[in-house]
């Protein structure tokens, strides 16, 4: 009898090992390309691959980050990258240019880009603008707000100056403008964390001012779509991206946590990241509805006509692309997983 009971529970340990190995070998790959570096903005990717909602789904991800050095686009054009995280005007500009980006799902559907300026410089509304020097971010971040200025008719050069803007606050520190760009989620507070107090400040959020456009999609290149595997591959992903933020969303600290573990800089705390994703949140007005995700196609064509009408005699986008450059195909096919 002990020789049969450990013949069998030898054969159970084999069918166990085998079965993992086979699991692990099935696992399908996907890497992933934020748009910056680890932070509670893309906490949803990292509390999915953490808590094992892509192991679930079948699914080996690979999160790269981004940098100061690393363009998405020109990761997921020299297919290195299966899926990116982007905002919609560089896509669509990248795709005019010759990379067939589509957005398969938009977490964010809210913006979090404003204009933060000290009240000491005398700025109370946009109109006050005028003769004043503006941090702009470039890199495909300054699109919105090259609409924002055409529309109040301010003319770069002329009647406002354009500092490149770091992707820090140091030109609002040292007063070398009287406005940069910040996101609610991080730049703002930067200047808090710095000394500034909220009363010093006046912000100018980019959703307010009705020239926002749709920040932090996924991105696929359009040719893999006709791929039936990689759309059934990418359904699973969107699956469990989207139950990793619906996480993220109700475990704020927890999420925060997670992201400070990827931030091999150190720089990172707790409490700092766990603020950002208290704000990020405010931005996935659909996290724990079956709405996340979902790209709204009004607000996809409203950011094309922004982007149509953002710089005069030279728009970023030339051509409205219609609906070529999105899809509900895979965000449908996920849904079909829940």
């Amino acid at each position: 009898m002990i020789k049969r009971s450990a013949f069998r529970r030898g054969l159970l340990l084999a069918a166990m090992s085998a079965t993992l190995a086979f699991q692990t070998f099935a696992a399908e790959k996907v890497t992933l390309q934020l748009k910056w570096v680890p932070q509670a903005q893309f906490a949803g990717y990292y509390v999915a691959q953490a808590k094992g909602f892509y192991q679930k789904e079948g699914l080996d991800v690979t999160i790269k980050p981004g940098g100061t050095d690393i363009s998405p686009v020109q990761v997921i054009a020299g297919k290195s990258a299966d899926v990116i995280v982007d905002w919609l005007p560089d896509a669509l500009a990248s795709r005019e240019a010759g990379v067939p980006l589509v957005n398969i799902a938009q977490v964010y559907d809210r913006s979090g880009m404003m204009l933060t300026c000290k009240k000491a410089s005398g700025i109370k509304t946009p109109a006050d603008f005028k003769g004043k020097t503006l941090g702009v971010w470039f890199g495909g971040n300054e699109y919105p707000f090259f609409n924002w200025m055409n529309k109040l008719g301010l003319k770069p050069g002329k009647d406002i100056t354009i500092l490149k803007q770091g992707f820090n606050v140091d030109p609002l520190l040292q007063d070398q403008a009287a406005c940069i760009s910040t996101m609610n989620y991080n730049e703002y507070w930067q200047l808090i964390d710095a000394g500034l107090k909220k009363d010093e400040l006046i912000n100018f959020p980019y959703e307010d001012e009705g020239v926002s456009t749709l920040e932090d999609g996924l991105y696929v290149r359009g040719p893999d779509l006709k791929d039936p595997a990689f759309v059934s591959k990418m359904a699973k992903f969107l699956k469990a991206s989207f139950e990793g933020w619906n996480y993220a969303v109700k475990h704020p600290e927890e999420a925060a946590k997670i992201v400070v573990a990827e931030d091999a800089s150190g720089a990172s705390t707790v409490e700092g990241q766990t603020r950002q994703m208290e704000n990020v949140a405010k931005l996935i007005t659909n996290a724990n509805t079956p709405k996340i995700g979902w790209l709204d196609p009004a607000a996809y064509h409203r950011t094309i006509d922004v982007l149509l009408h953002s710089g005069g005699d030279t728009p970023v986008i030339k051509k409205d692309p219609g609906d070529a450059a999105m899809t509900h195909a895979v965000w449908d096919a996920a849904a079909k997983l829940q």
